[in-house]
């Protein structure tokens, strides 16, 4: 690993307690989000929906992969969700034996109005942005999501959907 000088430390301590903070406000968009349209809703739960709307039916282990989460993990919240009637279970038709997890009309309308509020209000934020300063946030998020592997949110079948 090179070496850094102590400009580029703290360069990068600043770059990491700006992120932080913009985490912090992200969440607390995509709580507020997420309440307005379905208060009962955890945000992993709602995570759970949004891989769903994102990768289509998935069994439980394709699931609990794509959310990082052990498959019981992923079983107690697809019971929670099944019972709320947001995410149905349903056979593969390649093998009887797999169940698959899929998004009920219920689960589907839930992610698209919770995602419509989040891209309002953030759009409410960037607004309220310095017109100039934009093009660079663009330019630093693309590369900081980049460097940390994340799909772009236009990539993929649901990019309405993400998280």
């Amino acid at each position: 690993m090179p070496r850094r000088s102590p400009d580029s430390e703290s360069d990068a301590e600043a770059m990491v307690t700006a992120l932080l903070t913009a985490s912090r406000l992200l969440v607390a968009v995509s709580a507020r989000s997420l309440a307005a349209v379905e208060d009962t809703l955890t945000l992993p739960q709602f995570r759970m929906l949004v891989v769903l709307d994102g990768r289509g039916p998935l069994s439980l282990s394709g699931l609990a992969g794509e959310m990082g989460v052990q498959p019981s993990t992923a079983m107690r919240m697809i019971d929670r969700l099944a019972t709320a009637g947001m995410v149905a279970r349903g056979v593969s038709a390649g093998d009887r034996r797999t169940s698959v997890i899929s998004l009920t009309k219920i689960g589907r309308r839930i992610v698209s109005e919770a995602t419509g509020r989040r891209r309002q209000e953030i759009a409410r934020i960037v607004d309220a942005m310095p017109p100039g300063q934009r093009r660079h946030l663009i330019e630093a998020l693309q590369a900081f999501t980049e460097a940390g592997g994340e799909p772009a949110a236009g990539d993929g079948p649901q990019a309405h959907a993400t998280w």
